[in-house]
């Protein structure tokens, strides 16, 4: 069973897909993290941004047990991420990482921004899980005000505005809805909702399977 889990920042996509793993028993992947970790490597080296084959050679021999979490969750990080997703071979050093990882004999959960549409275009289930840009930005912003952060509600709703752009105009996999993903507008629900939601739709999948 593979489940594939898109969307936009601060949905609520990685808690969805950390619940559901755990929900089914089976490993998780948040493959923004990976690049989130390029990002980090590249400013931790004094590496441009817009460096395509320095970035890649990061990508190439990556190791994301190496950053902890807290480095990978700023909103630098973030941004650093968004930029060296576009880089094609930056994606391309990546792939095949992620696919491993989703064809264990037990399959797995990834979220990201195109799981369903390149990474595992054939998963068994899809989901895209957004919300409207205010909702997210709120989320965000309590989330980097909680771990000491200082950013305005303002600046960070023109980051995800900026992201968002980057992340759908890319030319190398796009962030968008696959045509067979279910949609959950986590807009005014809460995270538990949310979780119910996506569980049904994988429980429906799994009943027409068997």
């Amino acid at each position: 069973m593979i489940i594939a889990i898109d969307g936009t920042l601060a949905s609520g996509k990685g808690t969805i897909a950390t619940r559901l793993a755990a929900h089914y028993g089976l490993p998780h992947m948040d493959t923004g993290r990976l690049y989130r970790a390029t990002g980090v490597a590249a400013m931790r080296a004094g590496v441009a941004l817009d460096d395509a084959d320095a970035i890649a050679a990061l990508a190439a021999r990556l190791d994301p047990g190496l950053y902890e979490e807290a480095e990978l969750r700023t909103a630098e990080a973030g941004v650093a991420a968004s930029k060296v997703a576009v880089i094609p071979e930056v994606r391309t050093a990546l792939l095949q990482l992620q696919r491993d990882f989703a064809h264990q004999p037990t399959g797995a959960v990834l979220d990201g921004r195109d799981i369903g549409t390149v990474v595992c275009p054939d998963a068994d289930v899809k989901l895209w899980v957004d919300a409207d840009l205010d909702a997210r930005a709120r989320r965000r912003h309590a989330e980097l005000t909680a771990s000491g952060a200082t950013i305005s509600l303002d600046d960070l709703i023109r980051q995800l505005r900026e992201r968002d752009e980057r992340d759908r105009s890319r030319k190398d996999a796009p962030m968008k809805m696959a045509a067979d993903a279910v949609l959950i507008d986590t807009t005014h629900l809460t995270i538990d909702a949310a979780v119910e939601k996506a569980r049904a739709a994988v429980d429906a999948v799994m009943a027409r399977q068997e």
